[in-house]
């Protein structure tokens, strides 16, 4: 018969109505913070002594909102309040990290409401692994590594409570009876700030909320160049430039060291202050990075995410160094296909298209009509085959046809359709680099001209693009256009 051990938790405050963001926020940091301490302290006292006998245990700090009225909220709004009477809750992770967004969406909620909201302790145990992971020099060892079993003293992450279920789809509801306040929970953030960290060699501390995706490093060398170039004018706003590793500099001529081993996701940020500035992931080839890159990354709240990479162009009209705003997608990326199903429209978002359509007629000094030299509005569609040029073309080119594409990559249309199923505001501008129904394959030599000349311009029309949705109030960003029938009050 196996011992049950005793348990011990922190003696921590019970639930607390507030009226107010700020102390409100104040209180979850100090339980999150108390949480964290007394896990840290136990788990490193047990490595230096003798199997505990007693099974340590810390929960998340939640928020719950309990409401009997239909108030009717601002109607323009798509978020920051709830659809109808009843208890809502969700559990909170790294508060610090995320203050401002916390204060910006409990104060929407408490205008929208009219009612407290109450902060205390949740019954969600919080794993070893994540209230370690950022205590520098702390990790947890395998197991069989220690003198204990580690499960039957700490708790661990559970992936039973880890999943994509409230933002999947309509009517979640919390074992309690309770209905989300938020797209995630607690440990599914834990889980992805962890991802982060690993596959982009840079803290989600240093995350910007409008993220260029990519898929090739040219675009990283010229962020790079951009960045330094923006350190060294007074006037940019940008305060540093962050690379994998966590290196930071604020001199425009200082070095970023290489790192000892390349994440699969190199990541860079040129930060500004609130988290204004621009990051840059590079991708690489494919659905499923472009698939794990923005599942991590949701959990940010990014205020908007756009695709700035090459692409196949299907059109014989088309030269190369073209660019594509896509307008619509066809969606042969298959990753998403058990989230999102295919026949779910990915609608083009106008702020977006706006944005990225001025942004290419300021860089390349053309308007109206002049600009269809260079760019086309169409279909853009992604695959999951790289050599699809090697299958017989008449399947493929017939439905690449009926869908009047007029790019094809294998990134663009997963970010965007991961982009309308977290409700992160998306958009996606391509550069043509071959065109192989046309006898212009990407081969060495064949696109050096193009790569020198149409990288930074590209990159820069990205970046402008960013820093017009910048400037723009972040309820026209967030349209109800990616909003469904019954969403959560946090944005």
């Amino acid at each position: 018969m196996t011992e049950t051990l005793p348990i011990e938790t922190p003696d921590l405050p019970g639930p607390e109505a507030f009226t107010e963001a700020a102390p409100a926020v104040a209180r979850l940091q100090e339980l999150y913070s108390a949480s964290v301490a007394f896990l840290t302290d136990r788990f490193m006292a047990s490595l230096k002594g003798d199997a505990p006998h007693v099974r340590y245990r810390a929960f998340y700090p939640e928020i719950r909102l309990t409401t009997t009225s239909y108030t009717s909220a601002d109607s323009r709004l798509s978020f920051g309040h709830v659809a109808q009477p009843g208890r809502y809750s969700t559990t909170i992770t790294r508060p610090d990290l995320f203050e401002n967004y916390l204060i910006q969406q409990i104060d929407l909620l408490l205008k929208n409401q009219g009612v407290a909201i109450h902060i205390g302790v949740s019954d969600t145990p919080m794993p070893l692994h994540f209230a370690v992971a950022n205590t520098a020099g702390l990790t947890v060892p395998q197991d069989g590594a220690m003198n204990f079993t580690l499960r039957d003293i700490f708790d661990t992450p559970d992936l039973t409570v880890t999943h994509d279920a409230i933002v999947n789809g309509e009517g979640f509801v919390f074992d309690d009876g309770s209905r989300p306040l938020a797209p995630f929970t607690a440990q599914r953030i834990d889980y992805s700030l962890a991802r982060l960290s690993h596959y982009t060699a840079t803290d989600a501390n240093h995350f910007q909320n409008h993220v260029l995706f990519t898929n090739y490093q040219f675009y990283v060398d010229e962020f790079e160049a951009y960045a330094r170039e923006a350190l060294a004018d007074p006037d940019s706003g940008y305060t540093a430039f962050v690379g994998p590793g966590n290196q930071v500099i604020t001199d425009p001529d200082a070095v970023l060291e290489p790192v000892p081993k390349m994440p699969q996701m190199p990541t860079y940020h040129l930060t500004r202050e609130g988290g204004q500035g621009i990051t840059l992931v590079n991708i690489g080839v494919g659905p499923s990075n472009a698939k794990t890159a923005t599942d991590h990354i949701a959990v940010l709240r990014p205020h908007a995410w756009l695709m700035v990479g090459h692409c196949a162009g299907l059109r014989n009209s088309q030269r190369l160094g073209d660019f594509v705003l896509a307008h619509a997608y066809l969606r042969e990326d298959h990753v998403l296909d058990a989230d999102l199903p295919v026949w779910v429209p990915i609608p083009a978002l106008a702020e977006i298209q706006i944005a990225l359509e001025e942004a290419v007629e300021a860089v390349a000094e053309l308007e109206g009509y002049e600009l269809k030299r260079i760019m086309r509005t169409g279909t853009v569609a992604t695959i999951d085959n790289r050599n699809w040029e090697l299958r017989d073309h008449s399947g493929p080119v017939q439905r690449l046809s009926q869908s009047r594409a007029v790019a094809l990559d294998m990134e663009s249309a997963t970010i965007a359709a991961n982009g309308f199923r977290f409700r992160v505001p998306y958009g996606t501008l391509l550069c043509v680099s071959d065109k192989p129904l046309h006898g212009e394959l990407k081969l060495p030599g064949m696109a050096t001209d193009f790569y020198r000349t149409q990288v930074a311009r590209h990159l820069l029309i990205g970046v402008r693009a960013m820093e017009a949705i910048r400037e723009m109030p972040l309820e026209r960003i967030h349209s109800r256009k990616l909003r469904s029938f019954e969403e959560t009050a946090f944005l």
